[in-house]
């Protein structure tokens, strides 16, 4: 799973069946010290995040798991909205 930030949204009038009603988001990654990377992609939200929001995001066939949807074409789902983050490094 990763850390991320929600950075924006998509919106998107033409999609496939199996995405209509879902919500996506653009997410930032995030390194341990909250410091935002280049990498910015797109997610499906399963928990009804927010921009600015902290954020767990899974990805691969757990993506797909999480929609509860094994046909979707998911590569990254949020299924969490972070409270705190405790590290030690």
């Amino acid at each position: 799973m990763i850390i991320c930030k929600v950075v924006g949204n998509v919106w998107a009038t033409r999609k496939k069946d199996e995405l209509s009603g879902e919500k996506l988001m653009v997410v930032q990654r995030l390194d341990i010290e909250e410091k935002g990377s280049d990498e910015v992609f797109v997610a499906v939200d399963c928990v009804g995040a927010g921009i600015g929001e902290q954020v767990l995001v899974t990805t691969g066939s757990s993506a797909r798991m999480a929609l509860r949807n094994h046909e979707a074409p998911v590569d990254a789902s949020i299924v969490a909205i972070i409270d705190e983050v405790q590290a030690q490094v």
